[in-house]
């Protein structure tokens, strides 16, 4: 079994590099004969000198995104020679981008070097496709290390041996890497997804987290689809996820500063204590020294941070100083074949039956959700993190396939054990900033990394330092953080702040589903609110028909001293009218009614009509000015809206008129429902 698993990976990786290799040489053709051009971009923030800049058409909210470039007077210039941002709005970003990479200046463009600036000649070295491939194989051996750490707390937070948390990040990692959305993406048993299935393992047994896993994964693969309305996440709820999902990250962290025995913080009057934030301190200067030494740049900060503390520890053999064999149990790093998972279609022990199903929906429901949704967030923040001036991606990033990546990746991982998880954020930064952001590979060659250390490395993975590894992980905890997002607190809306702040609070408290959740809710009833009271009505006078006639007859005639009939009072409506905006929408005309004339318009030239909500609304106010003896003439409403009305009221005794007047210019296009 185990040379067969050896065999069997050996040949998906080399498929792999095959159709990798395959790919690049066709886009490199394509683009050198002209037929495939740069994709070029127009949407920037709004951001003018490094600061956010206000904009009318937004609402004065700096958070939310435009199509092309502002001049300093913040008016939008839509020119077709100048599609992409002015020089200070691509400084600005290029600049929030650095803000976020530790690792050095260099990083985040040479991970995204396959494609380059609009106007800029595309030069592309002979041996790129191998540096690529050489830089995600070495941020796939930095990252491995990271996630040493993390699947081993994650495990004990399931609730099951840190030999299976790590086997599961082997598995659920190289899958999902392989046929996941996005180059960069590592995945691994996550924290989020532990705690979901921890009680689960309490109550009925650690072989029905994986029975959990297989369905959770199956849940994702068929509902992959649904991936797409990650869209639909406010950037607040972006910032607030960063935010919280960092806090957790550091939380987790602060266990490893506790003693043992007493449960308190070390302090540096100890020995232990010293070694500990020594070490720790040591490894994020390491970090960040690494790129700034030009012999160095070329290995991963990471590793090489790693690779130091570790040796020192060795050399010096500080004391109190634990190493992964002291936190997880010699049992964990005894090497060899027979640590190899067992591959299984069923976990034993867990009967097949729908009584099995009913005890573990709630559980796989809830862990596909966190799952999809962390993962696919993350996703979008590489995409943010990685493509900072304009460049197109070299492979476009998928919400489908993210999806199905982390279905697979599940699924196997319970065909072999484990107990599941998704994308973890942190580790996925570390693998972006070492230069694994180009290509599938590092993800997978992480897996692969993983794998030969628990079999054969066993004994170097035992004697690396925690405090090394947690010093990677404060590192990447202080360049996660959104800091950017308390600066500009006093400058966005009162509610994007509270949201901001609601999701931190709901994702360290709880989990990051539910934090999702509640943010988007109350960024939708929030902007449902807003749009509510925006509806408005300009009250004037319009001719009648027989105005109308008598007015071209009198321009042929050129006759003089006929009587004019009365004119016609017009609302002229403005903003949307839907469900939340139909009872101020109700209230433009509650005290006018008597005083209305015979004939009144209601011109929805200016508004919209989004739901069945205001096609009552409009049928209500027009059965009011009927009952008062009075007629409501309908005007700028579309075809579709008259169907509506139509099929909801009938066509005969309406009390109103519909004047349809066909003019693509001015009408506006509805989607309310098919007829």
């Amino acid at each position: 079994m185990a040379i067969f698993i050896r065999n069997g990976l050996l040949v998906v990786a080399l498929l792999f590099l095959t159709h990798q290799e395959r790919t690049l040489n066709r886009v490199d053709a394509f683009k050198e004969s002209g037929l495939l051009a740069a994709k070029q971009t127009s949407s920037s923030l709004l951001l003018f000198r490094g600061r956010p800049k206000l904009d009318y058409r937004h609402g004065q909210n700096p958070l939310f995104l435009t199509g092309g470039g502002g001049n300093e007077n913040g008016i939008t210039e839509n020119s077709s020679s100048n599609p992409l941002p002015p020089a200070s709005q691509t400084e600005s970003l290029r600049n929030l981008a650095k803000s976020l990479n530790f690792f050095g200046q260099k990083s985040v463009a040479e991970t995204s070097s396959a494609s380059m600036d609009a106007g800029e000649e595309r030069t592309t070295p002979p041996k790129s496709i191998e540096k690529v491939y050489a830089k995600s194989v070495a941020a796939g051996l930095a990252v491995s290390l990271a996630m040493v750490p993390e699947a081993i707390s994650f495990a004990y937070v399931a609730g099951v041996s840190p030999l299976v948390g790590l086997w599961t990040t082997v598995i659920l990692g190289f899958v999902a890497a392989a046929f996941g959305g996005r180059p960069g993406i590592c995945s691994s048993a996550s924290g989020a997804c532990s705690v979901v299935v921890a009680a689960l393992c309490v109550e009925k047994g650690p072989s029905y987290l994986s029975a959990c896993a297989m369905l959770a994964g199956v849940l994702q693969i068929v509902f992959r689809r649904a991936g797409r309305f990650i869209r639909l996440v406010p950037h607040p709820v972006m910032l607030g996820f960063v935010n919280g999902l960092t806090l957790v990250m550091a939380r987790a962290q602060l266990r490893h500063f506790k003693d043992a025995g007493t449960g308190a913080f070390l302090t540096l009057s100890s020995e232990a204590g010293r070694s500990m934030y020594g070490l720790t301190a040591l490894t994020a200067i390491l970090v960040r020294l690494f790129p700034r030494i030009k012999a160095l740049q070329s290995i991963p900060p990471t590793l090489g941070a790693v690779t130091v503390c570790s040796v020192l520890q060795k050399l010096c053999n500080l004391p109190g100083v634990k190493t992964l064999a002291d936190v997880s149990g010699a049992e964990t790093f005894r090497g060899g074949w027979s640590v190899l998972p067992k591959l299984s279609l069923w976990p034993s022990g867990v009967p097949f039956s729908l009584e099995t199903l009913r005890v573990i929906a709630p559980y796989a429901v809830t862990m596909a959700s966190v799952g999809a949704i962390e993962s696919l967030l993350t996703m979008q923040l590489l995409d943010n993190l990685v493509d900072t001036d304009g460049k197109q991606q070299q492979q476009p990033s998928s919400t489908r396939k993210e999806c199905l990546g982390q279905g697979l990746g599940n699924l196997a991982s319970g065909l072999t054990g484990g107990i599941g998880g998704c994308a973890l954020l942190g580790q996925s930064i570390i693998n972006v900033e070492s230069g694994g952001g180009a290509s599938k590979l590092s993800g997978m060659s992480m897996a692969v990394f993983l794998a030969l250390g628990i079999v054969a490395g066993a004994p170097l993975l035992a004697n690396i330092p925690v405090a090394a590894l947690v010093g990677v992980m404060l590192t990447v905890c202080q360049s996660t953080f959104s800091w950017s997002s308390l600066r500009i607190l006093h400058k966005i809306p009162r509610l994007d702040a509270a949201v901001i702040f609601l999701v931190s609070f709901v994702t360290v408290k709880d989990d990051l589903a539910r934090a999702v959740f509640a943010g988007v809710i109350a960024s939708a009833l929030g902007f449902a609110w807003k749009q509510s009271t925006g509806i408005t009505a300009t009250i004037g006078s319009v001719p009648s028909p027989q105005q109308q006639q008598q007015q071209q007859q009198k321009t042929k005639q050129k006759t003089r001293g006929s009587r004019q009939p009365p004119l016609w009072k017009c609302y002229k409506v403005r903003g949307p009218l839907f469900f939340g905006s139909t009872t101020s929408f109700t209230r433009l005309f509650t005290g006018n009614m008597q005083d209305d004339p015979d004939n009144v318009v209601l011109d929805f030239t200016e508004s919209r009509v989004y739901d069945h909500s205001a096609l009552e609304a409009i049928h209500g106010i027009a059965d009011k000015y009927n009952e008062a003896g009075k007629k409501v003439h309908l005007k700028h409403l579309s075809d579709n809206c008259r169907g509506l009305l139509e099929t909801l009221h009938g066509r005969e005794d309406v009390p109103y008129e519909l004047d349809i007047e066909s003019d693509p210019t001015t009408d506006p296009v509805y989607s309310v429902a098919a007829k």
